[in-house]
C-alpha cells in the first residue's frame, strides 16, 4: 500500500484526520495507485496504527468508502477494493497523451484560428511598455464615476430585478449612445438600432457567426486587428487579405459577403481611407450585397483637425454596421462596446446576443455608465482625457521622427492613441532590434505585412502611449535608439 505521502498531504487540506484518510484512500483508488479491483486494504487495526489513529475513525472511513461502493467489507476475511480502474499506468501517472473529444466543426475551427498568431515567448516585464494598452487613470474622475456605480447599488438593492432588460442592453444607455452618435459622429440612429456588447470584440465576433459562416467569404485589411481573422476562421468562414496603403484599404470587387474595415484610422497604420475610397466601399457593398463592419475603434481622440465622416453617415443603402467601444476611454474593467445595426440586422443580432446571454451582461455598469452619461461626467472627462493624450501623442510623434526615423517611416497621423512605423531594414534586422530592445526593458506591439511591389514581408512597430508618463515615452524611445545603434 502507498498512502503514507498521499495522506500526510490530505492533513492540511481538511479540517479533520476522517476527511484526510476519506481522500486520500478515494484518490489513491481513482487515480490509479490501487489498480486491481478486489485489492485487499489494510485491517483497521493496522491503518490506525499506521497513522495514529482510533480504530473507530478508520471504521467511519470504511463505512463511508463501502456506502459509496468504493469498497466491500467480507466479515472474516477484510475489506476490498470494489473501484475498477480502467485507466493504463501512463494514463495513471499523467504521461499518457491528452484524451480527444469530438468537437464540432465550431469547436475545431478554433484550433485553426489560434494557429493564425505565433505564440509569444515569456518575457521580462519591461521598464516602458509599447505594447500594453491601458488609459492613464491618474485624471480619471474616480469619485463621481463611483458615485453613479454605488448609486445603482444602492437602487437595485437586494431584490431580485423587476425590470426586464432587453439582450440587446439597457435602454437609457443606448439612449444616450444614441445621442452621443448624433451629436459627436453624425449618425442618426434610434435607440432601437443600438446593442450593447461586452467591447467590440463581442460584436465582431456575433457579426463574424451571422455573416461569415461555412462557405462564406469575408474581407479583412492587411494588415489588421487580429482578433477579426479569428472570428471569421472560427465562424467557418473564409478570408480575402486586402491591401493596405497610404490612404487605406484598396477597393477591389471582392467576391464576398462581408467586409471588415477601420475607415476613420485604419488599425494599425493610422491612414485615413479617403472619401473617394469610402463610396467606393458603399457601391460595392450595394451591388454584392454585402455587409460593411466599421470599427471605429478611437475616434474620440483626435489631436488637430477634423475628421471625415464615418462611414455609416454616407451610407443610404444600409449597408454598414457601426461599431464603437468605451474600453478606450472608461476603466479597463468596464468591458462595453456597442453596435449600431442596419434595420434588417436588428433582429438577428438581437437572437444572437440572446442565445449567449438571455439577460445583458454587467448591467450594473451599464446603469451606471448611462447615469455618468446623461449626468455630463462621461462629456467633461472625454475633453480632459483629450488635452493630456494629445500632449503626449505631440510628444511621442516628436520623439520618434527625430530619434528613430533611421530605422522606421513613420506614419503621419493626427488622432489616436498609438504612433504607427514600417522597419525600413530586412524582417532579421528588424527581429534583432525588437530582440536588443527587449534586453534594455522595452516592447512594443508589431504588425506585418506583405509588399505589394516586392513580396517582400514588411514589419511595422505600434506604440501603444496613455499609459506612459512623459519621462516614460522618452525613456523608451531612447532606449530603441540605443538598440537600432547597436545592429
Amino acid at each position: 500500500m502507498h498512502f503514507q505521502l498521499a495522506y500526510h498531504s490530505y492533513i492540511e487540506r481538511y479540517p479533520t484526520k476522517l476527511l484526510a484518510l476519506y481522500h486520500a484512500l478515494r484518490d489513491a483508488m481513482v487515480e490509479g495507485r490501487v489498480v486491481d479491483c478486489g485489492t485487499r486494504l489494510p485491517s483497521t487495526r493496522e491503518l490506525a496504527a499506521l497513522y495514529e489513529l482510533s480504530r473507530g475513525t478508520v471504521n467511519q472511513v470504511y463505512d463511508m468508502l463501502a456506502s459509496e461502493g468504493y469498497v466491500h467489507c467480507v466479515i472474516g476475511r477484510g475489506t476490498f477494493t470494489a473501484y475498477r480502474n480502467d485507466r493504463t499506468e501512463s494514463e495513471a501517472d499523467g504521461s499518457g497523451r491528452e484524451s480527444v473529444y469530438p468537437l464540432s466543426g465550431w469547436g475545431k475551427r478554433f484550433e485553426s484560428a489560434a494557429q493564425l498568431e505565433e505564440a509569444a515567448p515569456l518575457q521580462k516585464p519591461a521598464v516602458v511598455d509599447f505594447d500594453r494598452f491601458a488609459p492613464d487613470l491618474h485624471a480619471f474622475p474616480f469619485e463621481a464615476w463611483h458615485r453613479c456605480l454605488f448609486a445603482q447599488v444602492r437602487e437595485v438593492g437586494g431584490d431580485a430585478p423587476s425590470e426586464r432588460v432587453p439582450p440587446q442592453g439597457y435602454e437609457p444607455l443606448r439612449a444616450a449612445i444614441s445621442q452621443m452618435l448624433r451629436r459627436s459622429r453624425g449618425i442618426v440612429a434610434g435607440p432601437e438600432q443600438i446593442a450593447v456588447t461586452g467591447g467590440s470584440m463581442q460584436a465582431i465576433a456575433l457579426l463574424a457567426q451571422l455573416l461569415a459562416g461555412p462557405d462564406e467569404t469575408a474581407v479583412a485589411e492587411t494588415p489588421a486587428y487580429k482578433g477579426i481573422r479569428r472570428a471569421i476562421a472560427a465562424a467557418g468562414g473564409s478570408c480575402i487579405d486586402a491591401p493596405v496603403d497610404a490612404q487605406g484599404i484598396v477597393p477591389a470587387d471582392w467576391e464576398a459577403a462581408a467586409l471588415f474595415v477601420t475607415p476613420a484610422r485604419q488599425f494599425p497604420t493610422g491612414a485615413v481611407l479617403s472619401l473617394e475610397r469610402r463610396q467606393a466601399l458603399l457601391r460595392w457593398a450595394e451591388t454584392r450585397n454585402a455587409v460593411i463592419v466599421e470599427d471605429d475603434y478611437d475616434s474620440e481622440f483626435r489631436h488637430r483637425g477634423k475628421s471625415l465622416e464615418p462611414l455609416k453617415v454616407l451610407d443610404r443603402g444600409e449597408r454598414v454596421v457601426y461599431l464603437g467601444s468605451f474600453t478606450k476611454t472608461m476603466l479597463p474593467y468596464v468591458r462595453i462596446g456597442y453596435a449600431v445595426l442596419p434595420p434588417g440586422l436588428v433582429e438577428p443580432f438581437r437572437r444572437a446576443m440572446e442565445l449567449y446571454a438571455p439577460q445583458p451582461v454587467n448591467l450594473l455598469e451599464q446603469r451606471a455608465l448611462a447615469a455618468f452619461m446623461h449626468s455630463g461626467e462621461y462629456e467633461r472627462h472625454l475633453r480632459r482625457m483629450k488635452r493630456v493624450y494629445s500632449r503626449k501623442f505631440a510628444l511621442l510623434l516628436q520623439e520618434v521622427t527625430t530619434e528613430l526615423s533611421a530605422w522606421f517611416d513613420w506614419v503621419p497621423s493626427d488622432a489616436g492613441l498609438h504612433v504607427f512605423g514600417w522597419w525600413k531594414g530586412s524582417a532579421e534586422s528588424y527581429f534583432e532590434c525588437k530582440r536588443l530592445s527587449g534586453e534594455l526593458g522595452v516592447r512594443w506591439s508589431e504588425a506585418q505585412s506583405e509588399d505589394a511591389l516586392t513580396g517582400r514581408r514588411r514589419m511595422g512597430v505600434y506604440l501603444n502611449f496613455p499609459h506612459l508618463s512623459e519621462e516614460d515615452i522618452e525613456r523608451g524611445v531612447l532606449r530603441i535608439k540605443q538598440a537600432g545603434e547597436a545592429l
